[in-house]
């Protein structure tokens, strides 16, 4: 009976955690989740959206263009001008070849210029263009 109870004794005290492995497997989660989260894109500035009754809710983007209402058109949080949009439309598509273009434009800024813009990412090949409106009630 002695034997028993010095014998348990001497167990627990050389008991270990080997909390290596565990390290291990919440690093390879870390990883996993950041490879396959897909970040958020913005234009970098403030825009007031038109809203719109009928717009539908679009899940990616490859290229964001933003448009404020002093005219200022944005891409990567620098601003451009439109002469430059067709270009950096082209380098954009030439990385992803099947993305799309959404032009973030704020409520007040001027029709011609968006058109401009949407001519630029046209001639640049891109075949997916969106506008980005609010949904809600038209105004």
């Amino acid at each position: 009976m002695l034997n028993i109870t010095a014998a348990r004794r001497a167990n627990s005290k050389n008991l270990e955690l080997n909390i290596a492995p565990l390290i291990d497997m919440v690093f390879i989660l870390l990883i996993f989740f950041l490879v396959t989260t897909s970040f958020v894109k913005e234009t970098g500035v403030d825009i007031s959206r038109p809203t719109a009754s009928t717009a539908v809710s679009k899940t990616k983007a490859t290229l964001l263009i933003g448009i404020t209402k002093d005219n200022t058109i944005y891409m990567d949080r620098h601003p451009v001008d439109v002469r430059a949009v067709r270009a950096n439309v082209e380098r954009s598509l030439a990385e992803t070849p099947e993305g799309s273009v959404v032009i973030v434009a704020d409520k007040d800024s001027l029709t011609g210029l968006v058109i401009n813009v949407m001519d630029a990412c046209k001639l640049a090949g891109a075949k997916n263009i969106s506008i980005a409106a609010s949904i809600g009630q038209g105004e």
